[in-house]
Order: structure tokens, then C-alpha cells, then sequence
């Protein structure tokens, strides 16, 4: 081993017998477990020996991968024990960023964007996040593969996998010392096929080179510099941290006051690293939205991210952004905006339970407009082919065709680039054009989609799949349905369809089926119930509800006390108490 100069250590591969686990099938987000499940012995050698096996050999041997995630606990050691296997199946180097960090959004970048010091590029990656779940030892972690156009694995790679981790019978490693993953360089060992390299790299300059080639910085600068204009950024603790320095301090010339919870942690601080209303606590007081009253004037304009920096959260001053409003405001702004968009948008793109505030701004700008199943590779698709370059979903993820990843630090400086656009006339004198200002005035432009999400979090699992085939049991009779209604509320509209939403990929003909109930009604307003697969215990039932008001006289009022009507009309649909014993659900948004 050596690391720039030294003796070379040569390494031995040993084959390893190992049995199957059961339930290693990973979603479009990847295997998620609690840190005990994947500390058995031999739980993420089987994960990783199965991706390597369901893969080409041209993705494998000879091959640059991509090794790094959130940072939450147990991404040390198993950074180690993928870098080990790596070499065994003959992949010739793995980047690593330093001390193991990159954010999701930044792997994606570096296999699309980085070149290494030998010319060579990355052909995927193994991510080491649970994303907006919670870490530590008795936590969540979690892998996914992602792909050489920088997304993730798709299905046909996905059940590969799976199908491997139900016949598996050895993997292999090698006999490797533990990486220094801490310092920056090039760590050279030799093998039976030749040469191995770790090569550690800065977790940000590759990303901010991005950001940079977007976006205005110069005119973000001014936004930031002027006196009126208030800013406060929270990583919860959170993989941004890595980068929230580097961009919005050293580049961008913010306080570095103006920083919460910076600093990455195994834990995420022990907090919950979901940027909503619910966990990022700290932010939601500081900008005003807390039932406390502060004596403190909040900030103007705030941000929060998960624990991978994929999501993000979008406040004003006492105001919050839906991300369903957040994605079609960024796209009616883009062009006027964001250099990077200056020549016009190829399309837009929601997942099915995103309001469809998208879909109005898509067809007042005559714009290709495409509705996806929830999963970002569906987003990846339309990129790829040329058809996207706006995308997002309810769930606070926001993206463009830079990468093939949702990016929540993306999403902020979109957020400020729209600002320093409205602001440039302003900074030197005038009211401040506010995040709410641009909120309100595109709801009187475009119309006001009145949206909440209800999440039940580990429900019991069997009782979860009970309540959605009663929901699809109702479907066939509306006749019955808008009995059922009327008698919950008389001044809800009439449902006009059901069904369970179905997709056919207009690039590659693929066809997802049950990717949500839907009841639609006469008035244009929704409901959608799905379950969710991105926790790690029981099942998560999500409650989308939502109302069109095209009057802009009715489009100020409380998004809660508005669909009232609606809500109490799913709970009693559904029978969400009868079937899930919750009286309320764990978060509202």
C-alpha cells in the first residue's frame, strides 16, 4: 500500500460462503434497515456481492466507482468493507469523498462531471444513506447503487439484486488495510488483475463548480450583502453541512451566523433530519412559523435539508412554501432567472401525488408536461431523453437535468436567484420583493392549489394493505362513493373518477402499475392515498388532499381550515381509524 509514495501491497481475494437473508429486495430508494439488521454478519457483503454480480462486467472490472453517503452511523466501516470487495471483483479504483461525505445530489455530479487525476470516469456508485430518516446506532441506514448517467439503479437492475440476495453463495473480499478516509490522495495496492487505487477527493469542489456553472453567483452575492435581506440555512445535521460553508459563506458572503446545525453527525444530533414543519424545529422558530411567538424579526428567507441534502424546505419570513408551489414558482421563473435556463425549458415534470400547480404553469407557458410515479429514475428517463428540465415532488424534492437526482442546495439557490432577480431594482432602496410577495403573486396568476399531506408513520403493515384494498374494493360503484361523501359532508364535490394510477415510460414503453389510489372529483380537487416505502419498520400511509381556487379573492385563506371538508371526508372513506388505530397522523404538511 502505498499513498503518493512507498511500497506497493499486494492483496489476496478470499471467497467467502455465506446463506441468504431474507427481505433484501431494495426500493427505488434502496435497502433501508435499522443499523442492527445490516451489522450481521455477512447482511452487507450479501447487498453488495449481489449488486456486483447483477451488473455487466464492463461496469465492474476495469471500472471507477463511487464509494460515500450522508455520513450517518456505520458509513465508516462499511465505506471499508465496500472498498475491500470492490478490489476483490476486480474494479480497478474507488473515489471516495473525504471522510466518506457526499451528499446524494453530489455523487450524482461526480459521475457525471469528475475526471480523475488518470483521465478516468466513474461508472456508478454505491450511496451509503437512509436519506431523511433518522441515524445512529439504533437508527436507519441504508444503500443504494446508482448508475452511469448518475441515477439511480432502474427496476430491471433493481430486481436483479434482489433475486441474487435470494441464492447467494459466497462473496468475495480482499485482504485489504483499513483506507485512511480522513486525508486527500491516492492509496495504490496491487492484486491478481493488477493495479487498485482509493483515491480521496474534496466532498465539495466538484459540486460548487456545478452550482456555479447554474446559476448568477455575482448577482446572489448583492442579494446577500444587502442589508434588508436576512438568511438562515439549516443542515440538521445533515451531509449539507459539507457544503453549506463553502457555498453560502465562502462563495456567496453570508454571516456564518446565519448557519444552523452545520456540522455533520453520525446522529444527525439526535434530531430527525426531515426538513418539514415537524422536525427542523429550530429553523421553523427561527423564521417565525412556531406556536412561540419570538420577540426576534425572522430572517427573510429560510432553507432546510435532509440528511443526504436531496430534500429541501423553502420559508419566508412567518411564511411556508409548499414543494408543490416551490416547483412550479421555480419553473415560471427559471428562463428570467437562472442562466443555465436562459434558452428555454425542454418540459416539466410532477410525481402523481405532487399538486398540480406544475401542470398550470406547464400549460400557460406551452410546455411539455409529463405525471410520473413517485421515484426519481422516472424523472430520470424524461432527462435523459431530452423531454425534462424541471422536475419535482410533494415529498420536498426538487431537481433540474444538471443531474439525475433530486438537489435540495439546488433548490435554495434557485429560491435566491429568483429573489436577486425580483430584488435587483431594490437593494439600494424600495420594499423587498418577499418570498410570500412572489408566493401570492404567482397564486393570482396562476391559481392557488390548496394542498396538505398526511403521514401515518409504522403502521402495522398488514393493517396498511387492509385499508388500500378497501379503498380499491370501493372504486368500480362511484354511485356508492358519493353516497358515503354526502353523507360525511354535503359541501364537497362529486367524485368523477377512481382508479389506481398507472404509467407507461414514454422512452423505454415501461409500464408501472399501482402507484396510488386516486379519487378525483368534479371541482378539480384530489385525494390520493399511497404507501410508502421509504421507511425502515412497519409501513408509512400517505394522505395527499387537494383543492384548485382559481378565484384570487379565496386564495389567501388557511390551507388547513380550507380543506377541512376534504379531509374529514378521507378519514371516514378510508376508515383510516378503524383500520390503523391512529386518531391523528405522526407529521402534517
Amino acid at each position: 500500500m502505498r499513498k503518493g509514495t512507498g511500497e506497493m501491497v499486494l492483496f489476496k481475494v478470499s471467497r467467502v460462503e455465506t446463506t441468504p437473508f431474507d427481505g433484501q429486495k431494495p426500493g427505488t430508494s434502496g435497502l433501508r434497515k435499522k443499523v442492527k439488521v445490516f451489522i450481521q454478519p455477512n447482511y452487507l457483503q450479501n447487498f453488495v456481492q449481489s449488486t456486483f454480480n447483477a451488473l455487466t462486467a464492463e461496469k465492474v472490472r476495469g471500472a471507477t466507482l463511487v464509494v460515500s453517503g450522508d455520513g450517518r452511523y456505520y458509513s465508516k466501516p462499511a465505506i471499508q468493507i465496500i472498498i475491500k470487495m470492490a478490489a476483490a471483483n476486480g474494479v480497478r479504483r474507488v473515489w471516495v469523498g473525504q471522510n466518506g461525505l457526499l451528499s446524494t445530489p453530489a455523487v450524482s455530479a461526480v459521475i457525471r462531471e469528475r475526471v480523475g487525476i488518470d483521465g478516468s470516469k466513474a461508472t456508478g456508485a454505491f450511496i451509503l444513506t437512509a436519506s431523511h430518516n433518522p441515524g445512529g446506532p439504533h437508527e436507519d441506514f441504508g444503500i443504494k447503487y446508482n448508475m452511469e448517467n448518475g441515477g439511480p439503479a432502474p427496476e430491471g437492475i433493481t430486481d436483479k439484486i434482489y433475486e441474487n440476495t435470494k441464492s447467494i453463495k459466497e462473496y468475495l473480499i480482499a485482504d485489504l488495510p483499513d483506507v485512511d478516509i480522513s486525508a486527500i490522495g491516492v492509496t495504490n495496492f496491487g492484486g491478481p488483475e493488477g493495479q487498485f487505487d482509493v483515491e480521496v477527493f474534496d466532498s465539495a469542489s466538484n459540486f460548487v463548480k456545478l452550482m456555479k456553472s447554474i446559476f448568477d453567483f455575482e448577482s446572489i452575492r448583492k442579494l446577500l450583502s444587502c442589508p434588508k435581506f436576512t438568511f438562515c440555512y439549516d443542515a440538521l445535521h445533515g451531509v449539507a453541512g459539507a457544503y453549506a460553508k463553502r457555498i453560502f459563506v465562502e462563495e456567496l458572503g453570508a454571516q456564518e451566523s446565519s448557519l444552523l446545525n452545520c456540522v455533520p453527525k453520525e446522529d444527525f444530533g439526535g434530531g430527525h433530519p426531515d426538513p418539514n414543519l415537524t422536525y427542523a424545529k429550530e429553523l421553523v422558530a427561527r423564521m417565525g412559523l412556531s406556536k412561540s411567538s419570538s420577540q426576534v424579526e425572522p430572517p427573510e428567507f429560510g432553507a432546510a435539508a435532509d440528511g443526504d441534502a436531496d430534500r429541501n424546505m423553502i420559508l419566508g419570513k412567518r411564511f411556508f412554501v409548499t414543494p408543490s408551489d416551490s416547483v412550479a414558482i421555480i419553473a415560471a421563473n427559471a428562463v428570467e432567472a437562472i442562466p443555465y435556463f436562459s434558452a428555454g425549458l425542454k418540459g416539466v415534470a410532477r410525481s402523481m401525488p405532487t399538486s398540480a400547480a406544475l401542470d398550470v404553469v406547464a400549460k400557460h407557458l406551452n410546455l411539455k408536461f409529463f405525471e410520473v410515479p413517485t421515484g426519481w429514475k422516472f424523472f430520470g428517463n424524461l432527462m435523459d431523453a431530452g423531454l425534462c428540465s424541471i422536475c419535482g415532488e410533494e415529498s420536498f424534492g426538487t431537481g433540474s437535468d444538471h443531474i439525475r437526482e433530486k438537489d435540495g442546495i439546488w433548490a435554495v439557490l434557485a429560491w435566491l436567484s429568483i429573489l436577486a432577480d425580483k430584488n435587483k431594482e431594490n437593494l439600494n432602496g424600495g420594499k423587498l420583493v418577499t418570498v410570500e410577495d412572489i408566493v401570492r403573486n404567482h397564486w393570482a396568476t396562476y391559481g392557488r392549489h390548496y394542498y396538505t399531506r398526511y403521514d401515518y408513520e409504522n403502521v402495522d403493515a398488514s393493517a396498511a394493505k387492509e385499508l388500500m384494498a378497501h379503498l380499491v374494493k370501493l372504486q368500480p360503484s362511484l354511485g356508492e362513493v358519493n353516497e358515503i361523501v354526502k353523507g360525511i359532508r354535503t359541501d364537497v364535490s362529486k367524485v368523477v373518477h377512481a382508479d389506481e394510477f398507472e404509467y407507461k415510460d414514454p422512452v423505454d414503453g415501461s409500464i408501472s402499475r399501482h402507484q396510488g389510489i386516486r379519487y378525483l372529483f368534479e371541482d378539480g380537487s384530489r385525494l390520493v392515498f399511497r404507501l410508502s416505502g421509504t421507511g425502515s419498520e412497519g409501513a408509512t400511509i400517505r394522505l395527499y388532499i387537494e383543492q384548485y381556487e382559481k378565484d384570487s379573492s379565496k386564495t389567501g385563506r388557511d390551507s388547513q381550515e380550507g380543506l377541512a371538508p376534504l379531509v374529514e371526508v378521507a378519514l371516514k372513506l378510508s376508515k383510516m381509524q378503524e383500520f390503523t388505530g391512529r386518531s391523528a397522523p405522526t407529521v402534517i404538511t
